[in-house]
């Protein structure tokens, strides 16, 4: 192979931008698909990259898709990584957490889970 050939396909492969991460849920409490003993008093979400608060929400509903979140969702301020949100007190039952978050990056990520709250 011709050396300038492969010196352009060197310089093209090193000037490819990389890839930029989305905001993907990292891990969260109470845990997705867990089965607690005693009702949270809030879920917090982990994300893999910085958060945008403005445009990023959470919302935990009921069985019968009632909302049990006081809505006062926030992003943590020493880790922007962090979303919360507090719960009214909750009965025994299946729970469901639905998140959509925009990442420092400019890219939207949304998902849910369930947790349960046992009696």
């Amino acid at each position: 192979m011709d050396v300038r050939i492969v010196v352009a396909l060197l310089i093209a492969v090193a000037a490819t931008p990389t890839a930029v991460a989305h905001a993907f849920l990292d891990h969260a409490v109470p845990g997705v698909g867990s089965q607690v003993r005693g009702a949270p008093s809030s879920v917090a979400l982990w994300f893999t990259q910085e958060l945008e608060p403005a445009f990023s929400t959470v919302k935990v509903l009921d069985a019968e898709g009632r909302a049990v979140d006081r809505g006062d969702k926030n992003i943590d301020l020493r880790d922007h990584t962090v979303l919360r949100v507090t719960l009214a007190p909750l009965a025994p039952g299946t729970y469901r957490v639905v998140w959509r978050v925009l990442s420092v990056d400019t890219h939207v990520t949304e998902g849910d889970y369930t947790f349960v709250v046992l009696p």
